[in-house]
């Protein structure tokens, strides 16, 4: 399953994921800090969605209400 999913709140505008299985296989942020969602991507691959959502979910940038690792959790959460 391939999920390009509009990000609200964030910098990166939208996020593409690759999920098979119940595994994400794959994750690119497009726009934002480079190295931030490159570690973000790369630590999520292989694990389990349900693992990703509740690690993830909660997670605040600053002041602000959400974060790239909780949009990467909704988009799953949503799509799922």
């Amino acid at each position: 399953m391939l999920i390009n999913y509009k990000t609200q709140g964030v910098c990166p505008d939208q996020i593409n994921i690759e999920v098979q299985n119940g595994i994400v296989k794959e994750v690119q942020f497009r726009g934002g800090c480079n190295g931030n969602s490159k570690g973000v991507a790369e630590l999520v691959k292989g694990m389990k969605v349900q693992d990703v959502i509740s690690k993830l979910e909660d997670i605040r940038c600053g002041s602000r209400a959400t974060s790239c690792p909780a949009q990467l959790a909704k988009a799953l959460k949503e799509n799922i």
